[in-house]
């Protein structure tokens, strides 16, 4: 290139000389340092491509394809410069846009739309620009996808992250593509995040204690206890990665980075059991199913998975020490409802009242003594009074 030219350009371009903008080192590319970008005016649109000026010498260009709404003439905008051409003009690209790629022009940073051809054990089959490529599973999504078959026939935009023209070695991401749309949408949907909110979440990963979900760039937590009115032990046999739920917003820590949001799924449901409560009345016996035993009684199922406590003072007219010493779990009792608090969502019963009112206060009838029936014969079948007889 003409000194007087390349002068000329280096000086509309800020004094940095244009073979650092364009990055044409193999090293930096390989380990996939960002491409230049500068601002330039839109001169022209002109067949398939928006030209753009640099300074009076100094033109690139960029396919309309790259733009969602095309520029007015004169609009100030940032490109990401790609290379020359043989004629020295500047290809440019936009930041995010998705590129028609082609083999010589692939670099590593790239944005492309490239094609899924099957599956294998470690990820993607892929192809680009007439060439394979390989996409690991890590990088086919934000989360981790058990069947990665739905992928196959689709074409979707991914990163370069590797290349290797010797070996003719491609390597995609599409999870780079999605966690840069995610930091874009993050911003704006902490700014408009209100407790109380409905809104839709991905399920991105599950641990023992409840459910980490996106809602729109930002991750929020479904504690275990907020998934089902009914009690849950393993929140994996609820939702799985990548499942799509409503849930509601909590709370918003904002004192913690990134805010520590509380998402809950039951709140958008009726809960069954204030329902099951109108129908309560207190004073009433019922029967249950002793569901759990716990140390200070036992928990009973008294229809529609609504669970009331039987307190261990309430299981039997003796003292008893463990509440497995008065009943078991899988049991059918019938118990007295002795109060019903809707607000706290509990029901308190009894056991031994309601074995009081059927006439066996003093627990389970037992079979009698063989020789207390033996003496009962003798003196006629009548009660026996215990006592001395002074006449």
């Amino acid at each position: 290139m003409n000194p007087e030219l390349q002068a000329e350009i280096e000086a509309a371009l800020g004094g940095a000389s244009i073979d650092d903008l364009l990055d044409e080192n193999p090293e930096h590319r390989k380990r996939g340092e960002a491409r230049a970008m500068k601002t330039g005016i839109v001169a022209a649109i002109h067949g398939p491509n928006v030209l753009v000026e640099f300074g009076p010498r100094m033109q690139g260009s960029c396919p309309k394809l790259q733009f969602e709404t095309l520029p007015n003439v004169g609009d100030s905008l940032e490109f990401i410069i790609e290379r020359r051409d043989k004629d020295g003009m500047l290809v440019l690209s936009r930041q995010g846009a998705i590129q028609k790629a082609t083999w010589d022009a692939l670099e590593i940073g790239q944005i492309v739309e490239a094609m899924c051809t099957g599956t294998n054990k470690g990820g993607l089959d892929m192809e680009i620009a007439s060439h394979k490529a390989f996409m690991p599973a890590g990088h086919v999504a934000l989360y981790h996808v058990p069947d990665l078959t739905t992928f196959a026939g689709q074409k979707f935009a991914c990163e370069v992250i590797e290349l290797d023209r010797r070996q003719n070695r491609i390597v995609l991401s599409r999870r780079a593509v999605l966690q840069a749309e995610r930091k874009e949408k993050q911003a704006e949907t902490l700014e408009n995040l209100e407790i109380g909110a409905t809104v839709d979440a991905t399920v991105t990963s599950v641990k023992p204690y409840g459910a980490f979900a996106d809602i729109g760039g930002v991750e929020g937590l479904i504690h275990i206890s907020e998934m089902s009115w009914d009690r849950i032990s393993d929140a994996s046999k609820f939702v799985k990665t990548g499942d799509l739920v409503r849930v509601q917003i909590l709370d918003i820590d904002h004192a913690q980075s990134p805010p520590k949001i509380a998402l809950g799924m039951k709140q958008l449901i009726a809960d069954p059991m204030i329902s099951t409560m109108g129908s309560i009345e207190v004073g009433e016996n019922t029967t249950g199913k002793v569901t759990r035993l716990a140390a200070f009684g036992a928990f009973v199922d008294i229809g529609d998975g609504v669970e009331g406590l039987v307190h261990i003072s309430e299981l039997s007219h003796q003292r008893i020490k463990s509440a497995k010493d008065a009943v078991k779990e899988g049991e059918e009792v019938t118990v007295r409802v002795l109060s019903v608090d809707p607000a706290t969502r509990r029901i308190a019963l009894s056991l031994k009242q309601a074995q009081a009112e059927d006439g066996s206060e003093d627990g389970p009838a037992r079979e009698e003594d063989p020789a207390i029936r033996k003496l009962r014969e003798k003196f006629g079948g009548g009660d026996l009074k215990g006592g001395i007889d002074y006449r």
